[in-house]
């Protein structure tokens, strides 16, 4: 068996034709990439790249090259000699893992097919017939929603400063039998002493974990938080391959991994991640904000074969598109997802649908929102900023009140 050909496949999501591109989530930026990869035998396998999608696809064209006329059951040799030809180009990022981890989805696909078997029981088989899975919520009522759909647990995301009361709000909502997590991802990111102060006053919350309190390279300042917050912390969505997240194992920087489906540099470097991180009692958690059905398939087979699986990131009620580009879809019932049976990742492209949501655009140059900024400063847009007015933007006033 030879690869013959790579097709790729890039879409907008949220901006349907002859809607403008600022429609939809993700303020029109969000692109989908999907993978295809063809044999001479008739079978292939698809996969998805995550990262910068309209980037990416020139970067899966190029290592083509690489792969046409090679066996594609030869996994894990194949990655090596992609991971090698990129590595004249500098470190692998955000393109390269993304690049990697579309293909080598996509290969597993084809040795699930030709075997007849699932990815899991390629990976030793599974531990668990449905993978736990949360959803978002920027209200209460939108976290009330989610627990009458059966979910247990909620995130609160936030760009720029955390709003303590909103969290304490959810909380409320959900009760204490859920699970809430917050994610104080930038921009604006946190200095570390506005994370730590944060982080004291999501204590009385009972968070299950608080993530990207600062950012992704600062590593010194994560350790700072790390020692002075009583909450599990979560990071790791932004990193590939292995040593990408060795760091935040070796250094015992977090309770939970976060790598991306997409970018993680695939299957098999999620499942070396989970094992480091088994080794230092550190579950995993993927990310999933921004992917699409592909690489969420991906994740279940790998989550469905590791023993320290947390949950799973899901965007309950996504884009509507995103229940149309693939089949099967897949339904998440009593706030879990169950795991693919059919041979490869269990998942199949509707290309004619794809083909109706042609790539516009795929950065958003601003945050969402000005609260993200101290007020005044939204023009800067600077990476990083410290937090002014702290007493009444950094506590909850429950607890003054208290």
């Amino acid at each position: 068996m030879k690869i013959t050909e790579i097709k790729t496949f890039l879409m907008q999501v949220g901006s349907r034709p002859g809607m403008p591109a600022g429609a939809g989530s993700f303020r029109g930026s969000r692109n989908w990439l999907f993978v295809k990869v063809e044999t001479d035998e008739g079978i292939y396998g698809i996969g998805e790249c995550s990262g910068w999608p309209r980037v990416i696809e020139r970067a899966v064209q190029d290592l083509a090259n690489v792969l046409v006329g090679e066996d594609p059951r030869d996994i894990d040799r194949l990655w090596q000699r992609l991971y090698v030809a990129t590595m004249g180009h500098g470190m692998t990022g955000t393109v390269g893992g993304g690049a990697l981890t579309g293909i080598e989805m996509a290969l597993w696909d084809i040795k699930g097919k030709v075997l007849g078997q699932p990815v899991w029981n390629l990976l030793g088989g599974k531990f668990r017939d449905t993978i736990p899975v949360y959803g978002h919520a920027k209200s209460p009522e939108r976290a009330q929603e989610l627990m009458d759909r059966g979910y247990s647990a909620v995130k609160v995301g936030f760009t720029g400063a955390v709003n303590l009361e909103l969290v304490a709000s959810i909380r409320d909502t959900v009760g204490p039998d859920a699970d809430v997590m917050v994610d104080a991802h930038g921009p604006s990111w946190m200095t570390a002493a506005d994370a730590i102060a944060v982080g004291r006053e999501l204590e009385q919350l009972d968070l299950l974990f608080y993530e990207d309190p600062v950012a992704p390279e600062n590593l010194g300042a994560l350790q700072r938080v790390r020692d002075a917050v009583d909450i599990p912390l979560a990071a790791g969505e932004r990193v590939s391959t292995i040593w990408g997240i060795r760091p935040y194992i070796e250094r015992d920087l977090v309770d939970v991994i976060q790598p991306d489906t997409g970018r993680a540099g695939g299957i098999t470097q999620m499942r070396k991640m989970a094992a480091m991180a088994e080794s230092h009692y550190i579950t995993m958690a993927p990310h999933s904000g921004s992917l699409g059905p592909v690489a969420e398939f991906a994740a279940l087979h790998v989550l469905a074969t590791i023993p320290n699986v947390l949950m799973l990131e899901r965007v309950e009620i996504d884009w509507p598109g995103r229940y149309e580009v693939v089949t099967p879809v897949l339904k998440a019932e009593y706030g879990a997802l169950p795991v693919p049976d059919a041979p490869g990742l269990g998942v199949e492209l509707v290309e004619e649908e794809i083909e109706k949501y042609p790539s516009q655009r795929n950065v958003a140059d601003m945050p969402e929102n000005e609260g993200a900024y101290e007020p005044g400063t939204f023009g800067e847009c600077v990476y990083f900023q410290p937090r002014l007015r702290r007493r009444s933007r950094l506590r909850l006033k429950r607890t003054e009140e208290s």
